[in-house]
């Protein structure tokens, strides 16, 4: 069964002392199946955002520890930043990430709620999905007034704290505890260094938009409903919060968005609309900072939404995407971006096993040649597989930059995205390959002494028999349906390029034939006869359907050949 994720992003009001922040993370790092991503100090802001990931029970504790650090080491009552505030902590919002629902990630921030309420004598407000009651699912009603309007907050009944004491607590303040969907923080520059300016654009962009005024000027008449309530004119984005305000430590303005939900609101749709906004009222935008982390996906809709613009092929690599966004957003602007810092799959990614593909080509040959047993010629077979058919790919994107087609590059870029589509899936196939082999040898090593172990060892070598026939089974699948991508970039692609694609269909056919003998081979030691007929079956059309393609396309590049 696949673990349950889930996000933390507690933001804490210190944003100066390395020292005091450091204090905070070595909490979190204290406790095993929490994996710290990020830790964003702001000096500006006087607050650092503080990323972390890892399964529910050990993430609220994690929380926990750092949230009661905060209220020993930082002392509210000296505090002074940009950002809005009320507490040491001053939110700390749980977020769904894997294989939980919004609703057992509600049941866990109650359960932090209670125990920071009740352990450590903080008022705490539930708030977004973990709210008792509607005010209280908009952060902002939770936080008004600030540190500084808590004790007349306590007064008030309807804003007595969900849990914790209603005294008010000079050194901590009080905390926001909720569970929300995905949050992207989002900064854009401006050339300017006046916050009124710079207000004025994140009121045309942010949902909740203005109030209504006469003759649309700042300056104008407060307009009213017949009932005497203001009127508030609507802002350009949904699911967007914005303000405006000037950054001494930078130097200029910045429009502040909190993108709530970017399926919505993309982050390159908030970007686009800024601009757009901003020269309406003779501004620029100059770049954009990023705060915290950013799905990798959010990035790459980005990248290609640029590069649609351009009209340039999406079928390059992911780095190439990413280049895209953050130049054409400027996320550089202020400080270098390092998407393997900045995204959070690179981050879970990071200690995942696949040595073979992180080594330079001749690395990766040495490793071959030496006398280990792995790599063999499965991860070879799916080496050569995404070879193959990152040549057709290649074809894909000359072909939508040749002179005089400008008006298929979108045909080609959906060709060379399902190219590349093929190359990763058997790019991931190389260390997978070498995985599955590791598995056999662990399950000869178990022990064989008693009945029990004897049972279990044997069940073990059969299960990872049947996964090491799986593995090269799969990169069969993939070389040979790469094989419609190399096949349209022989008949349609840049002919200049037909030979590249030739030498694709050679390098599919090598990896189907090479991936079948291991296929065989692992499954002479499999006992279930019936799956070892059924895969024997399949793959050897696999096999024979490849040989019959790559016969027809190697004729048809030499047609060509002798046609120049």
């Amino acid at each position: 069964m696949e673990r349950k994720l889930i996000e933390c992003v507690p933001n804490f009001s210190e944003g100066y002392d390395m020292e005091i922040i450091k204090q905070i993370t070595d909490q979190i790092e204290t406790v095993d199946g929490v994996r710290l991503l990020d830790v964003d100090p702001g000096k500006a802001t006087n607050r650092t955002v503080v990323t972390m990931v890892g399964t529910p029970d050990e993430v609220i504790e994690a929380a926990f520890l750092a949230i009661k650090k905060a209220s020993e080491i930082i002392d509210m009552s000296k505090h002074k930043g940009e950002h809005p505030r009320m507490g040491a902590t001053d939110v700390c919002p749980l977020v769904p990430v894997a294989n939980i629902t919004m609703e057992e990630t509600v049941e866990y921030a109650r359960k932090l709620a209670k125990r920071v309420g009740e352990e450590l004598k903080i008022a705490v407000y539930c708030y977004e999905f973990a709210a008792y009651e509607e005010k209280r699912k908009n952060l902002a009603n939770c936080r008004s007034g600030e540190y500084e309007g808590l004790k007349e907050k306590f007064a008030k009944p309807e804003w007595k704290p969900d849990f914790g004491s209603d005294v008010f607590n000079a050194k901590s303040g009080a905390t926001a505890i909720g569970a929300r969907n995905f949050l992207v923080a989002f900064n854009v520059n401006l050339n300017t260094t006046s916050t009124r300016r710079a207000n004025a654009v994140a009121f045309d962009v942010r949902e909740a938009g203005r109030i209504a005024r006469e003759g649309g000027k700042m300056s104008g008449k407060i307009l009213k409903d017949k009932d005497g309530n203001k009127v508030r004119v609507a802002g350009s984005l949904k699911k967007t919060k914005a303000i405006g305000w000037y950054i001494e430590e930078y130097g200029v303005c910045q429009i502040s968005m909190n993108l709530t939900d970017i399926t919505v609101t993309p982050v390159h749709v908030a970007f686009d609309e800024v601009d757009k906004k901003c020269r309406e009222r003779g501004l620029r935008v100059t770049g954009s900072e990023l705060v915290g982390l950013i799905p990798l996906q959010a990035l790459l809709d980005a990248g290609k939404h640029y590069l649609t613009k351009q009209e340039r092929s999406h079928g390059i690599s992911e780095e190439e995407i990413i280049k895209i966004a953050v130049k054409s957003m400027g996320l550089d602007e202020l400080k270098p971006f390092d998407a393997k810092e900045r995204v959070i799959e690179y981050l879970l990614d990071a200690d995942k096993n696949q040595p073979l593909i992180n080594m330079t080509l001749t690395e990766f040959s040495n490793e071959t040649a030496s006398e280990s047993p792995a790599p063999g010629g499965g991860s070879i077979s799916a080496y050569i597989g995404s070879l193959g058919v990152a040549l057709a790919t290649m074809v894909a994107n000359l072909s939508s930059h040749k002179r005089g087609w400008d008006d298929r590059w979108k045909e080609f870029s959906d060709w060379a995205e399902k190219g590349l589509y093929y190359q990763k899936a058997l790019l991931n196939m190389v260390d997978e390959d070498t995985n599955a082999f590791n598995k056999i040898m662990d399950a000869f090593g178990l022990p064989k002494t008693t009945a029990d172990e004897k049972a279990a060892r044997k069940q073990a070598i059969q299960d990872a028999t049947k996964y090491a026939i799986e593995v090269p089974f799969q990169v069969m699948k993939h070389s040979y349906k790469s094989m419609e991508v190399i096949k349209a970039m022989v008949e349609i692609g840049n002919p200049n390029s037909v030979t590249d694609a030739g030498v694709g269909a050679l390098a599919a056919r090598s990896a189907v034939i090479g991936a079948f003998l291991n296929v065989k081979i692992n499954a002479a030691g499999l006992d279930d006869t019936e799956y070892v007929n059924k895969v024997i079956a399949a793959a050897n059309e696999i096999e024979q359907n490849t040989i019959a393609l790559e016969e027809e396309l190697l004729a048809l590049v030499n047609q060509k050949i002798t046609e120049m």
